[in-house]
């Protein structure tokens, strides 16, 4: 496909959300942008968090994956539901018990200003790297596909794509992202589902053929309970699924914040519950869909691409659709599904960063309704300068699978949550508040410590995501020695 059809396809795309956001965005308030009035409906919802959580990195990442781990994701997947399922009966209650703009002002009534503080900076440091790791996914495939032709620097690319997300979140921020997200996430989904469609028929292959076909067998070996040193054992992968969603999901303010526009509680429950159940076998079909793909190269002669000197499995998916060897529809789907499954999440973690900056850090519910406004959109331009930086940055340290930087990063950055939500929760202790950060940054220290040990310090023991386990249990042990009467 031309870079010029790329661009006018995009161009398209993001005219229909400025659209959108022209009429969520009408008297929109502080409260508008925060909480959406707390006017959504649930299964709006719902759908719109299916993209939001899959994001680019699962577009892309997820079927470039299969290549090195079969189907091992579903471990962490099964682990995602059973985290889930904590989120919607023990988090949900009591955020909307104590009707907060901020999940982490529940520290702030348990602990105290410093354990609040701690809390919202975690969030920040975490959802910066997330949502940076996403949009550098997609910046990389436009720039391969699209702006190295033109000679484009890949800075002026991400600038473009903050840009675009800026405009449409501007004015109505998570009022807008709840609408926005709906057809973001049926694009994403109807993106995968016409790929491997058109895969299939490329293969010759019948549906029966998804379960019997012997070329299928080298890639979908899903559950991994050989030796609990491996990184791919199933307990370690489903503890560290689960953990990692009550954490980036329940423990994050970017989820969350959706969650909190429901009208009350039992909605927000609905939402939650439908959304966990769709989101396994939509994680299988992008499984489907990367061994598909791998199959189809391997027969065909296709390469890995190869960018910056090393193969990026990465950049396989957008290889085959992009090429036009299968017409052109699949590359008109895969264009506005990529597009789609990024910014799913990118303008969501942008209008939540401003959130919880302005209400954790600058305290703007205390000040004058007249500087509100005008404070708030400083922040959003702030903000979006910050994520162009990071994600430039990435250009020049990442050389792994997206995905599993993703996850590895959550281990350290959501630790300090998961130890301060689950004390707070789980026991009726109090702390020094004033040492809580410190805690919280020395358990981050240690546990990156233990789980770059080489393994035969170990006895062969390779850590995977469980480490968020440990970085939790070390925050919380920390908590433990500073309770007072």
């Amino acid at each position: 496909m031309e870079p010029i059809t790329i661009l006018l396809i995009i161009a398209a795309y993001f005219g229909v959300l400025l659209l959108i956001s022209y009429f969520t965005g009408k008297n929109a308030t502080n409260e508008t942008f925060f909480k959406a009035n707390k006017e959504s409906p649930w299964y709006i919802v719902a759908f719109g968090m299916v993209g939001a959580s899959l994001s680019g990195v699962t577009f892309i990442s997820v079927p470039g994956w299969v290549g090195d781990s079969q189907f091992s994701y579903m471990q962490v997947v099964l682990g995602y539901l059973a985290g889930y399922l904590v989120i919607t009966f023990i988090l949900l209650p009591i955020y909307y018990r104590l009707n907060v703009t901020s999940i982490y002002q529940y520290l702030q009534q348990r602990f105290g200003n410093v354990s609040y503080r701690t809390g919202a900076f975690f969030f920040f440091i975490s959802r910066v790297l997330g949502a940076s790791f996403r949009l550098f996914l997609v910046a990389t495939v436009l720039q391969y596909f699209v702006f190295d032709a033109w000679d484009v620097p890949f800075f002026v690319t991400v600038t473009l794509s903050i840009l675009l997300i800026w405009l449409y979140t501007a004015r109505a921020g998570i009022k807008t992202i709840v609408w926005t997200d709906t057809l973001q996430t049926f694009f994403m989904l109807g993106s995968v589902a016409v790929a491997i469609y058109f895969v299939s028929e490329e293969l010759n292959w019948q549906f029966a053929d998804f379960f019997t076909a012997p070329r299928l067998e080298p890639y979908t070996k899903t559950f991994f309970f050989e030796s609990i040193l491996d990184r791919n054992y199933f307990w370690k992968a489903f503890f560290g699924g689960m953990f990692i969603t009550i954490c980036m999901t329940g423990l994050d303010q970017d989820m969350m914040q959706k969650n909190l526009t429901c009208r009350n509680l039992r909605d927000a429950q609905k939402n939650m519950l439908s959304y966990s159940f769709v989101f396994v076998p939509v994680n299988l079909l992008f499984l489907f869909l990367g061994a598909l793909l791998f199959i189809y190269a391997g027969e065909n002669n296709i390469a890995v691409p190869v960018m910056d000197g090393s193969a990026k499995t990465d950049l396989l998916f957008p290889e085959i659709a992009l090429s036009g060897s299968m017409g052109m529809a699949l590359p008109v789907i895969f264009i506005l599904g990529l597009i789609a499954a990024a910014y799913s999440s990118a303008d969501s973690a942008l209008t939540s960063l401003t959130t919880s900056f302005c209400v954790d850090f600058l305290d703007i519910e205390k000040k004058e309704l007249s500087k509100q406004k005008g404070l708030r959109q400083w922040v959003h331009v702030g903000i979006s300068a910050l994520m162009i930086a990071v994600i430039i940055a990435f250009k020049y340290l990442l050389d792994s699978n997206v995905i599993d930087l993703l996850l590895t990063a959550a281990t350290y950055t959501y630790g300090p949550l998961l130890g301060l939500f689950t004390f707070g929760i789980f026991t009726k202790m109090q702390v020094k508040d004033q040492w809580v950060w410190l805690v919280s940054i020395l358990s981050v220290v240690i546990t990156f410590i233990i789980g770059n040990l080489p393994s035969e310090y170990l006895g062969g023991y390779v850590f995977n995501y469980e480490l968020l386990i440990v970085n939790g249990a070390f925050t919380f042990l920390g908590l433990v020695l500073l309770r007072r009467k």
